[in-house]
């Protein structure tokens, strides 16, 4: 089968039997679609499911020697780092590179890639109309409850403040609920990842403060709520500010409804 990645047209042979994945959305997807007995290894940060065989291949600093030791016959990663998919196409090993997502539909044009390469694409096209449905239904109960339009939001990425705008793919998945992004007119918002200072963000004032580093960081509603400033912000006042998993919210796979489900 032939399929279209980011590197161009990718064949693979035969269905393959020994896949590696460095990325941990990809991991996520490859077991969703059912190809999970077809891999052999995944980078250090599949953390998803708990079953995927991790080891300490890095999709960041990725070795071709340690891949190629694994002998697979797909090789399945988010970032083309140190040249690592001319070094693995030299030993005539079939690779796709799908890089994070940039809207919704490419995240399910990701899932239908995959699905094609492992033989498996009625199990991917069930996978992307069942996000679809429950997106579809989260964002409609969220509506008939009115929802958030109007009320802005931040989106902590790390204690160290940054955040996304709404042009990111996060952003888009927040903008279906109306919410408006108070990082969208913070210095270099146009990177798509700006670092706000503690000064924006008290004036800003957001209705919803989403924590995306729960797990890295160790942030909750009760230590922003300590920091300096905050405690009068209307989120913490009002109960607004929700604790996200860290993984969930970062990723662009299988578990995207449920970060939805978790915004609405």
């Amino acid at each position: 089968m032939t399929v279209q990645a980011a590197n161009g047209k990718v064949t693979i042979p035969a269905t393959p039997k020994r896949i590696v994945s460095l990325s941990p959305t990809h991991t996520e997807t490859l077991f969703a679609i059912g190809a999970g007995q077809q891999v052999v290894a995944v980078d250090e940060y599949s953390t998803h499911p708990a079953n995927a065989p991790r080891t300490k291949l890095s999709g960041f600093k990725p070795n071709a020697e340690a891949i190629i030791a694994y002998k697979p016959d797909l090789v399945v990663l988010s970032d083309d780092m140190d040249g690592i998919v001319k070094a693995l196409q030299k030993v005539k090993i079939p690779v796709l590179l799908e890089p994070a997502a940039a809207k919704l539909d490419e995240a399910y044009d990701e899932i239908m890639d995959l699905g094609t390469a492992t033989g498996r694409t009625e199990q991917a096209r069930k996978l992307t109309d069942d996000m679809r449905s429950k997106i579809q239904q989260a964002v409609a109960a969220s509506a008939q409850n009115d929802g958030g339009k109007g009320l802005s939001y931040y989106h902590e990425l790390d204690d160290q403040l940054h955040t996304v705008t709404s042009k990111t793919f996060l952003g888009q998945v927040y903008g279906l609920f109306g919410l408006e992004n108070i990082a969208d007119g913070a210095e270099d918002a146009a990177s798509g990842y700006p670092q706000l200072s503690r000064e924006y963000l008290v004036k800003s004032d957001p209705d919803l403060v989403f924590l995306g580093d729960t797990k890295c960081c160790g942030q909750t509603a009760a230590t922003v709520a300590k920091r300096p400033g905050w405690g009068d912000l209307t989120a913490v006042r009002n109960g607004g500010v929700i604790e996200l998993d860290d993984d969930i919210a970062s990723r662009w796979g299988p578990r995207l409804p449920e970060l939805v489900q978790d915004i609405g």
